[in-house]
């Protein structure tokens, strides 16, 4: 068996080129590889595709490449939270491919198990199949490029847009544990995107925060398996930000004793004669 343990970030990504395309694991803020992506940026890589469920928030994830216009274009589902990407494309920055998010997972695990396309309800009826769907804008406003019309066939009395799969030339994925033979495991949550992108790498990059060894993991526990994956770096506790925080606010004792108190009592039954 290989070794796949690298000894940093930026060991692992220094082979990332200019214009590489990347599938990047997480969803929202949750279980992105964040030492990677940091390590990317630092390096200078730029002209990148990305193909992510979304693409951070303007200071954090993707969202940091994103900021100093190392990315070209991306294949996302969801591209809320982050101003800066909104203005890149509305201003002909930023090319955006917008995909169903479960055709999003599906491209990505396709690709991995080596089908190169497949059928899909989702989209049927829409810009997704019949084209037309701006992917980037000129300076004016207008439409520079639009999606382009979709094959469509039936199946048992219901239309169906066929998708093709990707197979990116580099995968980024966060795990809470791994081995050196490339075996992952994802924590709770966090086991989103992070199983596709590994798979549909060509050569996959996995940050754990544990590495064990060989033989440590349950088999039967293991969420990708280390065929998948071409090196590990180990980065430890990082950081786990929220995109939006909200939390209700805990009553005092002296708010809950005033509310209790202004509660009128409650009243006995009304009590009825019994009679024989």
């Amino acid at each position: 068996m290989i070794n796949k343990v690298v000894g940093s970030a930026a060991e692992a990504v220094a082979d990332i080129p200019d214009g590489a395309s990347l599938a990047v694991g997480g969803f929202g803020l949750c279980g992105i590889p964040s030492a990677l992506i940091q390590a990317l940026h630092d390096r200078g890589t730029s002209g990148l595709e990305t193909i992510s469920n979304n693409c951070g928030v303007d200071d954090w994830g993707l969202g940091i490449l994103l900021a100093d216009h190392r990315i070209r274009r991306t294949v996302s589902s969801y591209v809320g939270e982050n101003k800066e990407f909104a203005r890149q494309f509305l201003a002909g920055e930023l090319e955006v491919e917008l995909t169903p998010q479960g055709t999003l997972a599906e491209k990505m695990r396709a690709g991995g198990a080596g089908i190169p396309a497949f059928y899909t309800p989702a989209g049927v009826g829409t810009q997704v199949s019949e084209g037309g769907l701006p992917q980037r804008y000129n300076s004016d406003g207008s439409v520079a490029v639009a999606s382009e019309p979709k094959e469509v066939r039936r199946f048992d009395g219901r239309d169906y847009v066929l998708e093709h799969s990707v197979t990116p030339d580099f995968a980024l994925v966060h795990a809470q544990k791994g081995d050196r033979y490339g075996n992952l495991v994802f924590h709770a949550a966090a086991a989103n995107f992070n199983p596709l992108a590994a798979m549909a790498g060509r050569i996959t990059i996995a940050q754990v925060e544990e590495l064990v060894e060989p033989g440590d993991l349950d088999p039967e526990q293991i969420h990708t398996p280390g065929i998948y994956v071409q090196r590990v770096v180990v980065v430890g506790q990082v950081a786990k930000r929220i995109e939006r925080r909200t939390v209700t606010a805990p009553e005092s004792a002296a708010e809950s004793a005033a509310e209790s108190a202004a509660q009128p009592a409650p009243t006995a039954p009304e009590q009825k004669e019994s009679r024989a």
